[in-house]
């Protein structure tokens, strides 16, 4: 999180008079590797390969050492995979910026193509918190609006699995609770609504939590 305004990354236009940033950051790392490219799922899957491999081998009547021998030719394969999502990942974190401003939420993205979604407060019909164990997490953000993103374009600032009704989310947000709080402030500012809170589920699953009254922009 940047919180020295002499930090803020640039934006793609200057913001108009009487509009200020009042939080920017970007992903973790981890939350992206592991959460949206699912680096530990690959990892696990050539672990189960590898072993499936060598017990086949031996199983054959390859001697132990000459089937772990065998096996471990999928490490070349494997490493070159996770190596590969490994530099994806950082790929994206760093072409990655979200703002929050007193009257906005910008999502800057795309690492061959760079694109920023602006989406005005009062434009907020309602968002979840989930919050991961480390204390990072998600913000989807449920829009009012018919003309909608691709949920291929949003990826993987996009709530997973909305595929016909994509959500744009701010994706792994460090210290998420804190930022969910200055979210809700400055959606508040912008409502006529005060019934504004927040609704986490500490877990690091998909659960989340609705707000309970979906007609007031609120933030949840």
């Amino acid at each position: 999180m940047i919180d020295n305004p002499s930090q803020f990354r640039e934006l793609p236009s200057p913001l108009p008079e009487g509009e200020r940033v009042i939080w920017q950051g970007k992903p973790t790392y981890k939350g992206l590797a592991i959460r949206s490219f699912h680096m530990r799922a690959v990892a696990i899957y050539f672990v189960l390969l590898i072993a499936w491999k060598a017990w086949s081998n031996w199983s054959n009547g390859q001697s132990p050492a000459e089937a772990l021998t065998s096996a471990s030719m999928l490490l070349i394969p494997a490493a070159a995979g996770l190596g590969l999502l490994a530099l994806l990942v950082w790929l994206f974190r760093r072409a990655t910026c979200y703002t929050i401003t007193s009257k906005r939420v910008l999502l800057q993205m795309g690492v061959a193509l760079p694109i920023t979604i602006n989406i005005p407060l009062t434009r907020i019909a309602n968002a979840d918190l989930r919050q991961n164990r480390d204390g990072s997490g998600d913000i989807p953000l449920r829009i009012i609006d018919d003309k909608r993103a691709s949920y291929v374009l949003l990826w993987p600032h996009v709530r997973p699995w909305y595929i016909n009704h994509p959500e744009p989310m701010l994706n792994s947000v460090p210290d998420v609770a804190t930022v969910a709080a200055k979210l809700t402030e400055a959606v508040k500012a912008q409502t006529d609504s005060s019934a504004v809170a927040i609704m986490q589920s500490t877990s690091s699953g998909p659960e989340d939590g609705p707000l309970p009254s979906p007609t007031a922009p609120a933030v949840a």
